[in-house]
C-alpha cells in the first residue's frame, strides 16, 4: 500500500530551480535511501513531505492518519529541561491521558450512582486508549532506545541546553524513534553516533514496522538498511530497486546503455542532416521542387524527434592528487606507556602504539573513549601526563581536524590559497578548480562556506603541502558520496603514512590496513581492514559466550552434585506449600501496588526509575517463589 506519493513536484528558490518534475511513491514498511550531491535538493524533498516547505507545482499525497517524524532543526525547550524531559515529549499524549485518569480517580472517590457509572465508563475508555498507545510500556521503550543510543542515567539528567550540537541531535533522534511515527524521515542519522550505536540503529530500522526514508552519505549504512535508492540528479529522481551496492552497478549499466542510445540517435541525426543538405543541393542543381519538398519533410521529422540528453559520464568530481613529498624514516611514531587524565577522569592509561612508514592505521572506539585526545597529544595540542612519545625523523605532519576552522575566515578562498602557497591568481584558480571551486566560488568568504566546502578547501590546502604523515579526524564528514570516493582514490596513491579516526565503515574498509581499537583506556590491535576487524570481534564475542556457557555448565554440575548428597523428601510438605502460597499472594499484591504507583508518578522520571527497580526485584522474588512452589508440588 502506498504511504506517500510525490507527483510532478517542482520547487524553485528565486531563479534557481532545485526540483524539476519530481515523482516517486513509497510503500508501507519500505526502507528508502535518498542519495545525491550536496545541494541537489534532498533535504528540500524532506521539508516538502513534512510540510515545512511549500512547492510550486505538482501534488503531494500522504495516506490519511499517517504521522511523520522528521528532525529538521533542534527545537527550543525551557531552560530547566533535562534530557529526560525532552525524551518524555515523545509521550505527551500518554502523559495527558495519565493525568486525566488520575484526576478522574480522585473525583470518583466522592461519586455514586449514575455519575459514578459515567465516570467509570469514561475511565475505561481512557485506560483502553492509554493501553493502545503503549502507556504501560513507556519505561521499556525508553530503556530500549536509550541503551542503543548510549543515553545513560547520568546523561538523562544533564541540562539539554548545555549539550553539544551532536549530543542534542542524538537526543532528538531518540525522541523521534520513541514517537514511533508511521513515516520516519532521517537526514544523516548516523552522524554523531559511534560505530556500536550506528549498528544498533541499522538493526532497529531494519525491524521498524513503519516506512523509513533516509538521506545518508554512509554507504555501509545504506547497504544494510535500504531496499530502494532514489538518486536526486539535475533536479530529477532516478529510482533503483536495491541497496547502495546494487545502485552503483545498475547506474553504471544504465549510463552505458543511455550512452549507446545517445550515440545511435546522434548518428541518425547526422545522417538526416546530411540527407537534407543533399536534397537541397540536388534541388538547386535540377530546380526540382520534389527534392526541396523531401528536404522540408525530413526537417519536420527531425524537429519532431524526441532528442536524448547526453548522459553525464564525466561528473564534476574532485580531481585529488597529493603533491610528491620527501619520505620519512621507517619509524614514524613511537608511543610507550602514555597516560592522560582530565581532572579525575582517566582517558588513556599505559598506552603503547608504534607506526611504521606507509602504514594505513584506523583508530576506532566508542565516543568519549579518547580517540581525538590521542591525536591531539601526537600533534602536541594536549600535553601527556606520563609516558614516551617520539615522532620519527623527517616526518612532516598534515592534519585535518573534525571541526574545521581557518585563521582568518573573513578572507576569500582565492586570497587565502594564494597567500598560503605564494602563487599567482591563474595558478591558484587552476588548482582550486580541481576541488570544485569554479568561477565566482573562489571569491566566497570562508565564513560563508558550507561544511562540505570547508572540508574540500582544507583538503586542497593539505594536498599541495609537503607532508608525509596524514592525521585525519573524521575526514569524510560533510563530503558527499562522490567526493568521498575521490578522496579514497587519492589516499590510496599517497606515498606517506596515514593515521585516521572515522565512523565511515566503507572508508575504513578501503583505506585501513591495520585497525587499533581504544578499549578500556588501551589499544587492541587488528591486522586488517574493517571486514577483518568485524570478523575478529565476532570471534571474540563467541569466545566470551563460550567461556560463560562453560562456567554455567560447571556451576550446574556442581549444583546437581550437591543436590545428590542431600536426602530427598517424599510427598508434599503441606505446611511449606501454604507458607509459599501466602508469600506468593503477598508479592502479587505488592506488584499491583507498584504498577499503580508507576501510573501515579508517570511524569516524575527519578521516582519512576526508583519504583521500576523495586518492581523488578519483587518480580524476581515472585518468579523464584513460583519456581520453588512447582518443585515442591513435583516432589523435588
Amino acid at each position: 500500500m502506498i504511504e506517500l506519493a510525490l507527483n510532478k513536484i517542482e520547487k524553485s528558490f528565486g531563479a534557481d530551480k532545485v526540483l524539476k518534475n519530481i515523482s516517486f511513491d513509497v510503500n508501507t514498511s519500505e526502507k528508502v535511501g535518498i542519495v545525491g550531491k550536496n545541494g541537489t535538493g534532498k533535504t528540500t524533498i524532506f521539508k516538502i513531505i513534512s510540510g515545512i516547505e511549500n512547492y510550486n507545482k505538482g501534488s503531494l499525497s500522504i495516506k490519511k492518519g499517517n504521522t511523520i517524524g522528521y528532525l529538521s532543526q533542534i527545537p527550543k525547550y525551557p531552560k530547566d529541561y533535562k534530557v529526560i524531559n525532552v525524551l518524555h515529549e515523545a509521550f505527551k499524549e500518554e502523559f495527558e491521558i495519565s493525568d486525566e485518569m488520575r484526576l478522574l480517580e480522585e473525583k470518583m472517590s466522592n461519586m455514586d450512582g449514575d455519575s459514578l457509572d459515567k465516570a467509570m465508563k469514561k475511565y475505561g475508555t481512557l485506560q483502553q486508549k492509554y493501553d493502545h498507545l503503549g502507556g504501560y510500556e513507556i519505561d521499556e521503550k525508553l530503556s530500549k532506545i536509550c541503551v542503543g543510543l548510549k543515553i545513560d542515567d547520568k546523561f538523562k539528567n544533564r541540562k539539554f541546553e548545555y549539550l553539544s550540537g551532536g549530543e542534542k541531535t542524538t537526543v532528538e533522534l531518540a525522541k523521534i524513534l520513541l514517537k514511533n511515527p508511521n513515516i520516519l524521515l532521517l537526514d544523516e542519522p548516523s552522524n554523531h553516533l559511534d560505530l556500536e550505536s550506528i549498528e544498533w540503529l541499522e538493526d532497529f530500522l531494519s525491524e521498524y514496522e513503519g516506512t523509513v526514508l533516509v538521506i545518508s552519505h554512509d554507504r555501509y549504512f545504506l547497504d544494510r538498511v535500504v531496499s530502494k535508492i532514489l538518486e536526486v540528479e539535475n533536479g530529477k529522481i532516478n529510482t533503483y530497486l536495491g541497496n547502495y551496492s546494487y545502485y552503483l552497478k545498475e547506474k553504471e549499466r544504465r549510463v552505458l546503455e543511455q550512452l549507446a542510445e545517445f550515440k545511435n540517435q546522434q548518428k541518425k541525426i547526422d545522417d538526416m542532416e546530411e540527407a537534407i543538405k543533399r536534397f537541397r543541393v540536388w534541388g538547386n542543381m535540377r530546380d526540382s521542387e520534389k527534392m526541396f519538398k523531401k528536404a522540408k519533410q525530413m526537417e519536420r521529422k527531425l524537429e519532431k524527434m524526441d532528442k536524448l540528453d547526453k548522459p553525464n559520464t564525466e561528473d564534476r568530481k574532485i580531481g585529488l592528487e597529493f603533491s610528491s613529498n620527501k619520505r620519512s624514516g621507517n619509524d614514524v611514531l613511537k608511543i610507550k606507556g602514555l597516560c592522560k587524565s582530565f581532572d579525575e577522569n582517566c582517558i588513556l592509561k599505559n598506552l603503547d602504539l608504534f607506526v611504521k612508514y606507509q602504514e594505513r592505521l584506523a583508530i576506532l572506539g566508542k565516543n568519549g573513549s579518547g580517540k581525538s585526545t590521542l591525536l591531539k597529544i601526537i600533534l602536541d595540542k594536549y600535553k601527556k601526563d606520563a609516558g614516551e612519545l617520539k615522532i620519527g625523523s623527517r616526518v612532516k605532519i598534515g592534519y585535518l581536524e573534525q571541526s574545521i576552522y581557518f585563521k582568518d575566515e573573513k578572507k576569500s578562498v582565492l586570497e587565502t590559497f594564494m597567500r598560503e602557497f605564494t602563487i599567482g591568481e591563474g595558478e591558484a584558480r587552476n588548482k582550486l578548480a580541481r576541488f570544485l571551486f569554479y568561477g565566482d566560488d573562489v571569491f566566497k568568504k570562508i565564513y560563508n562556506l558550507s561544511g562540505g566546502e570547508k572540508s574540500r578547501f582544507k583538503l586542497a590546502m593539505l594536498m599541495y603541502k609537503d607532508i608525509n604523515l596524514l592525521i585525519l579526524d573524521e575526514p569524510t564528514n560533510h563530503l558527499d558520496i562522490g567526493s568521498r570516493e575521490m578522496l579514497e582514490e587519492a589516499l590510496k596513491d599517497f606515498n606517506g603514512t596515514i593515521v585516521f579516526i572515522s565512523h565511515d565503515r566503507y572508508f575504513i574498509n578501503k583505506i585501513a590496513k591495520r585497525i587499533v581499537e581504544l578499549r578500556n583506556k588501551k589499544l587492541v590491535n587488528y591486522l586488517g581492514n574493517y571486514e577483518y576487524y568485524k570478523e575478529k570481534k565476532k570471534e571474540e564475542k563467541e569466545e566470551i559466550e563460550e567461556i560463560r556457557q562453560r562456567k554455567k555448565e560447571k556451576n550446574k554440575e556442581k549444583k546437581t552434585k550437591n543436590n545428590k548428597t542431600k536426602p530427598k523428601k517424599k510427598g508434599i510438605n503441606k505446611w511449606k506449600l501454604e507458607e509459599l502460597e501466602e508469600q506468593i499472594k503477598e508479592h502479587e499484591t505488592l506488584l499491583e501496588k507498584k504498577e499503580q504507583e508507576m501510573k501515579e508518578h508517570a511524569r516524575d522520571f527519578e521516582k519512576l526509575n526508583e519504583i521500576h527497580k523495586e518492581k523488578s526485584k519483587l518480580q524476581e522474588k515472585l518468579d523464584s517463589l513460583l519456581d520453588r512452589w512447582v518443585e515442591i508440588c513435583e516432589g523435588k
